[in-house]
């Protein structure tokens, strides 16, 4: 699955002011990543929103996106929850045209045990027309994907890869040491992108990419060539403006540093909220020298 190697970005769903989705600014961002160097785009992630967003706009949205990027780049679309027939029958019904790639979070707040997330994913990946990016994020979903389920996971041959948020650098040497040549690791932390590729990551995908997409993936470029003296300088370049986006919540900073690039308004859906003042002042300070 080299489509998805190097740097896909989550990307944002730019709302008005009064919480209806801009598709004017969605097109501008979509050509402000498709133009700057990413290598594929992630429509419907939780970087998207899409718990508040229904399946009519997400369909909308990714029409959007396919239009715009006219097939320059690969598209990997999101498609989760926590019942797992409910998924099934959605992508029964989904239209693949266009898209590479289903990116799938492991189920929240039911909290399954190991055997139950195996049981989940490989009934998704039966159904799926296209491969399954697994999402292992403990800090969203409760529970931690361990190392024995992603590498008995990772021997369905419509699982390709897994988008790694658990943080542990321990869990993810282990997992790139033992998994299946043809199966990846993507990063899901953009702030540890650069330390993991350097231990056998082959990429990420970033949320801060929607606003700097140039330099960021162009550091992960350098690390994938194995130029990390590169590398370095553009991650400690971007690594304040990493951190800050993060601080008071995703995709509430993400959306202050693409409206200083006027792509997108700052608005979010409830229940989340717009970041505090000082938290908006610092990224727009980071953003100013950038």
């Amino acid at each position: 699955m080299d489509k998805i190697k190097g740097t896909g970005v989550a990307m944002v769903t730019p709302f008005s002011e009064n919480f209806d989705i801009d598709f004017e600014a969605l097109k501008r961002l979509t050509e402000h990543l498709v133009s700057n160097g990413v290598n594929y785009l992630v429509v419907m992630g939780t970087t998207g929103e899409n718990p508040t967003i229904t399946d009519f706009e997400q369909s909308r949205i990714l029409e959007t996106v396919k239009e715009v990027n006219e097939n320059r780049i690969p598209v990997v679309f999101g498609i989760g929850g926590n019942n797992t027939n409910a998924i099934v029958n959605r992508m029964e019904q989904f239209d693949y045209d266009g898209v590479s790639a289903i990116l799938s979070a492991s189920p929240y707040y039911n909290k399954p045990n190991q055997a139950g997330i195996i049981n989940h994913y490989t009934r998704l990946a039966d159904t799926s027309k296209v491969p399954i990016i697994l999402y292992n994020v403990p800090g969203r979903t409760g529970s931690m994907m361990q190392l024995d389920t992603i590498l008995k996971l990772a021997e369905h041959e419509n699982i390709v890869a897994v988008k790694e948020a658990s943080g542990n650098i321990d869990h993810c040497m282990s997992l790139i040491k033992n998994k299946p040549e043809d199966f990846l690791v993507l990063s899901g932390d953009d702030s540890y992108t650069l330390p993991f590729m350097s231990v056998g990551m082959s990429g990420v995908i970033s949320v801060v990419a929607n606003a700097y997409p140039k330099d960021f993936s162009q550091m992960v470029r350098y690390a994938l060539d194995g130029n990390f003296e590169n590398a370095r300088y553009l991650h400690y370049k971007l690594l304040p403006m990493m951190n800050a986006i993060f601080e008071d919540g995703n995709p509430g900073g993400i959306k202050v540093a693409l409206n200083e690039l006027n792509i997108c308004d700052t608005a979010i859906r409830e229940p989340l909220y717009p970041i505090r003042t000082e938290v908006a002042a610092k990224i727009k300070r980071l953003a100013a020298d950038l």
